[in-house]
């Protein structure tokens, strides 16, 4: 288990959180390498991945300079098996005020998955140091930027929908961060093993964020 601190000058440099979904362990440790070479730095692995505890603890302690969190987080069960695996942020897809609380008092960076204005509201105020506009697929740029009106002191980190074509977009409209899942890891690339086009991928995606 590491212990260690998120980095946000590494979340910065790239503010790109790389969703790792359904991925077993042997990718995972295939795919992490290029994805640092290419320059980003923050990944999740979900809850609902296969040994998600024994993938978050290896990567926590094999890459130092890899901010390695849990997504998917639902509830303090998931919570705990998080944090005692090693995971340096949280991610959910809900509001669970007991988790965000926990992560706040204990100084966790959290983003937690909200979609109304109601809800973003009442996730920044439960000290969410990011809120997870999720899913952005049906809301799109627009939503960000007409929410951003009246919310304007709220960081907001839109998932879902998030892709090579359109990641630049997100980030004109005052976004500090996009979460990507299967548009980043590219499922037919990592099935065939060819890390140099999946590194090229990562590398293309970047450039199209100016990040």
């Amino acid at each position: 288990m590491s212990n260690s601190t998120f980095s946000w000058e590494k979340y910065n440099q790239t503010p790109v959180v790389g969703i790792m979904r359904g991925l077993t362990i042997d990718q995972i440790k295939e795919i992490i390498p290029t994805y640092i070479e290419a320059g980003f730095y923050t990944v999740e692995i979900t809850m609902n991945s296969p040994k998600v505890e024994e993938s978050i603890s290896k990567l926590s302690t094999e890459y130092p300079e890899l901010n390695v969190g849990a997504g998917t987080v639902c509830n303090m069960d998931d919570l705990q098996k998080a944090l005692n695996a090693g995971a340096q942020f949280i991610v959910t897809p809900i509001i669970d005020e007991d988790v965000i609380k926990h992560c706040v008092t204990h100084s966790i960076p959290v983003f937690p998955g909200a979609y109304s204005p109601t809800e973003i509201y009442k996730a920044w105020s439960l000290g969410a140091n990011a809120v997870k506009i999720f899913p952005a697929t049906q809301l799109g740029t627009q939503y960000l930027k007409d929410v951003s009106g009246p919310l304007n002191t709220i960081k907001l980190l839109p998932t879902g929908g998030v892709s090579k074509n359109n990641i630049a977009d997100f980030f004109k409209v005052g976004a500090v961060g996009v979460g990507m899942g299967s548009s980043l890891f590219d499922k037919k690339l990592i099935a065939t093993g060819n890390m140099q086009a999946l590194k090229q991928h990562f590398i293309s995606i970047k450039n199209n964020a100016a990040c």
